[in-house]
């Protein structure tokens, strides 16, 4: 199966649609990627929920050990784990139910992609959220 991105389009409608992502691995290093993306995003209006195992608290948010920490409905899964770890966490995202998957520019894994498609997810492999969210506004 080959990985099909969602169009621009599609992208922009699942950004304006959105309210609550959960952004795994992300840093409480304000120099670190995930931080800037996710403080861009926070800054646009989106409730930023971080998933790191090893922070209390970031962007001023409690900090959660794993998704399934989570409560109430997420819209996005933005992950910012290296490609082999994206499996693990698509089968940890089947478990809470969330509405998409997206992992981060430069990251993409077959296995994690074919799971979650074939369950029926929109799944996001190899694209900036906030890149995205800047272009579809």
């Amino acid at each position: 199966m080959q990985m099909e991105i969602p169009s621009r389009e599609e992208l922009g409608k699942i950004l304006k649609n959105s309210k609550r992502i959960a952004v795994v691995g992300l840093s409480d290093n304000p120099a670190k990627t995930s931080y800037m993306v996710s403080k861009a995003m926070q800054d646009a209006g989106y409730e930023i929920i971080p998933v790191n195992p090893n922070a209390d608290e970031i962007l001023g948010v409690k900090a959660v050990k794993s998704l399934k920490d989570i409560e109430g409905h997420v819209d996005i899964v933005n992950v910012f784990r290296r490609s082999e770890h994206l499996l693990d966490v698509a089968k940890e995202f089947l478990e809470i139910d969330a509405d998409v998957f997206w992992a981060q520019l430069g990251l993409a894994n077959e296995e994690a992609y074919q799971l979650l498609k074939e369950k029926g997810y929109t799944v996001v492999m190899d694209r900036c959220i906030k890149v995205e969210h800047a272009l579809t506004k």
